[in-house]
């Protein structure tokens, strides 16, 4: 889809993306969720969702599918963290007016974002986390969303959390690639080479 093309759909489905977005910034506040310790935790939904807004018309392949890419985007962490399960952002999606069949795509999207249980880092996205992503059609894109505004913030905000996480980004960013890179070549499952290029450029500055 031309870039034209996708702004016109933004602007046509403006009022739903904004109910969608204001309920995923509700569900987190409702468990006083943050960023950073300092911002409301929307701050960082809508730091994922701005990179779907610059780079989401190389990946969408057609008008249905813009409002489940920005509802898995919105809500990528409303099982992990805001307390839903699976079937609760079905019932949220199609509560927000999503088709049942745009319902499903969000919320596998949604599903394949949660990390597994685990004690560790590495446990938590492990192997099959990211057998997931690689599965699911737009998951690798919102997860290469979701780790260019983390690593955007880390590099942008100077407390010793952000400088520790700076240096995880830069030594995972190989193997994270790797593990998000899909053999399918349908267009759901791209990942936009000028966001790969942005994304070495930062963790290289």
């Amino acid at each position: 889809m031309n870039r034209d093309a996708f702004l016109s759909l933004l602007t046509a489905h403006q009022t739903q993306l904004e109910a969608i977005r204001q309920r995923a910034h509700t569900l987190h506040a409702e468990v006083n969720q943050t960023y950073d310790k300092v911002h409301p935790y929307g701050y960082h939904l809508d730091m994922v969702a701005q990179g779907v807004k610059d780079y989401g018309h190389t990946v969408l392949a057609n008008d249905e599918d813009l409002l489940p890419l920005f509802m898995g985007t919105w809500f990528h962490d409303s099982i992990e963290d805001a307390r839903l399960t699976y079937n609760d952002v079905l019932r949220e999606a199609k509560n927000l007016e999503l088709t049942e069949s745009q319902a499903y795509t969000a919320a596998e999207i949604v599903f394949a974002l949660t990390n597994d249980k685990g004690r560790t880092r590495e446990e938590r996205a492990g192997e099959n986390y990211y057998k997931g992503i690689r599965e699911t059609p737009y998951a690798p894109f919102v997860k290469l969303c979701d780790r260019m505004a983390n690593a955007t913030y880390s590099f942008t905000h100077g407390n010793p959390a952000n400088s520790h996480m700076k240096e995880v980004y830069r030594r995972e960013m190989p193997h994270f690639l790797e593990a998000i890179h899909s053999s399918n070549d349908d267009q759901r499952f791209m990942l936009p080479d000028e966001m790969l290029r942005k994304m070495e450029d930062l963790l290289n500055s």
